[in-house]
């Protein structure tokens, strides 16, 4: 089965996106960004990552620019989800290396077609 790592601060989300995914994923949820960077370190890669855009430790923007700076993590999947609409956020995550980016609130149908429509383009365990 695929993996799925989720990161968002906010616990009823990250237990509804754990719930809607776990039939066709392992997910992991994560409370931040250091979490994250710690994770990919220890573990086997994931085959997308789920991550908000507004967090208190690190925004999901410099979780990305992070993440991409290392060679290992370059083919990583990443959609970022934010209840910022505004398209600067949008265009810098997805500059940044981000594959989607979704407003929140969104259906979790549509996220887990976006997923399986990115891991499908980059080959990666589907």
């Amino acid at each position: 089965m695929r993996n799925l790592v989720i990161i968002d601060d906010e616990p009823a989300l990250r237990l509804i996106l754990k719930e809607y995914f776990k039939t066709t994923f392992n997910v992991v949820v994560l409370e931040n960004g250091n979490a994250l960077l710690e994770f990919l370190e220890n573990n086997p890669l994931p085959s997308a990552i789920v991550i908000d855009l507004l967090m208190p430790d690190m925004s999901g923007l410099e979780v990305i620019r992070k993440i991409k700076s290392h060679d290992k993590y370059e083919a990583l999947a990443i959609i970022v989800l934010s209840g910022k609409t505004e398209s600067k956020e949008r265009i810098d995550c997805l500059n940044e290396g981000a594959d989607d980016f979704m407003i929140k609130p969104f259906n979790p149908e549509e996220l887990r077609a976006r997923i399986n429509a990115i891991l499908r383009r980059i080959n990666r365990d589907i």
